[in-house]
């Protein structure tokens, strides 16, 4: 009988550990560029989260040819959490192409491909693709700047790509620049139908807190232009706490966040009620203490409460989340949580909330 038991538990424990585990997503199996123009190299991002219950390591990145070159996140990624996947596309050869990225993994499936295709022309004619959005006659590639997460010493740089439909001059500026950005523009007058880039630099040192810095910049359609909600690019980055100087004995008995959810849907309530609310779990499956450093809202419809910040080994605690359907309004911050912690391999963690 007691080999029976032993036996069961055994294959009780191989099921649970064939069932925990990493799981690659990513937003697009194919992206469309639409026409770049010849011998100016296209970046192709790929966002991948980690829809699993253990940490994701994406081992290799091999594009199909020797026209592409790959850079990914090279850390393990959190259950829940994102990296990145960024293929630099030459553009030595005119016409049509499709590529493909083979992504290896510590998933199931280990091998996944991805695909981006597009054209390359001599001149390009139509912007709408590879320059999405419009401000006034100025066309840009990003309405929005996510810096990667990063640690103090980093300096990540984002490009925004430029093009003035406009029938005179246009110099491209960032109004309202905060201090820890640095702005580079090329070339600095873009004549009509012309294209140009900014170079944006952060400075992590001039971060003043660990968790989420938001900001936003105001892209300037014309000389003496104002601020507005039609020009606001927001601007956000993360900066975690370094782990890198912990001893394995010490990763093995640290803290381990998880909760009962990170996503929270609050459509249903608020389609009848001007008010809704939902509590989350959060508990500590690991061996040392759980701090919550930090817990940011950044916008004005949520709430949260969290009973408890310091959580030992197997002990939970609620954390109430609320949202006012008066106050969502037209904001571009999105609804979401984050949390900064000392779990080295949760650093961060982010509830999404939705309400339409």
């Amino acid at each position: 009988m007691k080999r029976t038991f032993v036996t069961l538990y055994i294959l009780v424990a191989m099921v649970l550990t064939a069932l925990a585990q990493p799981r690659f997503t990513s937003n697009t199996e194919m992206h469309s560029l639409g026409q770049i123009e010849w011998k100016h190299p296209a970046v192709v991002q790929y966002t991948i989260t980690n829809t699993g219950d253990q940490p994701l390591v994406l081992t290799e990145v091999e594009p199909d040819c020797a026209c592409s070159v790959a850079q990914w996140t090279q850390t393990p990624i959190a259950p829940g959490e994102k990296g990145t996947i960024n293929v630099t596309f030459d553009a030595e050869a005119l016409g049509r192409f499709q590529k493909s990225v083979a992504i290896y993994s510590n998933a199931s499936p280990h091998l996944v491909y991805l695909k981006f295709a597009g054209e390359v022309v001599q001149e390009i004619k139509d912007f709408t693709n590879t320059h999405p959005y419009l401000i006034g006659q100025i066309r840009i590639d990003k309405n929005s700047l996510d810096f990667p997460d990063l640690q103090h010493g980093e300096q990540p740089v984002i490009y925004i790509g430029v093009v003035n439909l406009s029938d005179r001059p246009y110099e491209p500026v960032l109004m309202h620049l905060p201090p820890y950005l640095q702005m580079d523009v090329k070339p600095n007058v873009l004549q009509k139908g012309e294209r140009g880039v900014i170079t944006l630099t952060l400075n992590s040192e001039k971060l003043t807190d660990l968790g989420l810095t938001q900001a936003s910049v105001y892209l300037a359609r014309f000389t003496g232009d104002k601020v507005g909600d039609e020009n606001e690019i927001p601007v956000s980055a993360i900066l975690l706490p370094d782990f890198s100087g912990m001893t394995e004995t010490e990763k093995a008995n640290a803290p381990a966040i998880k909760l009962s959810t990170t996503d929270v849907d609050m459509s249903g309530v608020l389609a009848k009620k001007s008010k809704a609310k939902q509590d989350i779990t959060i508990t500590n499956t690991g061996r040392s203490p759980l701090q919550i450093n930090k817990l940011q809202v950044f916008h004005p419809a949520v709430g949260a409460n969290l009973k408890k910040s310091v959580l030992q080994p197997g002990e939970s605690t609620r954390l109430r989340v609320t949202i006012e359907k008066k106050s969502i309004g037209k904001h571009r911050r999105h609804l979401r949580l984050l949390m900064i912690t000392n779990d080295p391999m949760q650093p961060k963690v982010e509830i999404n909330i939705k309400a339409h």
